[in-house]
């Protein structure tokens, strides 16, 4: 298993616990609220697939190696 999937399935979680949240806020919120629970499958798929590729994207960013490599490590001293 590469660095970045294991990076990657640790962000999905934590990713995908915001955006259920927001998206689960804004439709208990909105007009649809009296068809919550039928729209909820709807929800949990729809944060799950954004969830995936934005952790996948962000996994390489969270790399020791690309911070040392671009120099921001300097900052931190």
């Amino acid at each position: 298993m590469s660095v970045r999937l294991q990076i990657s399935a640790m962000l999905f979680l934590m990713i995908q616990a915001l955006a259920f949240f927001a998206a689960t806020l804004v439709l208990l919120l909105s007009p649809f609220s009296r068809e919550a629970m039928s729209l909820m499958p709807w929800v949990v798929a729809g944060t799950a697939l954004v969830s995936m590729p934005l952790s996948w994207w962000l996994a390489p960013r969270l790399r020791a190696r690309t911070w040392r490599r671009d120099g921001a490590m300097d900052l931190l001293k």
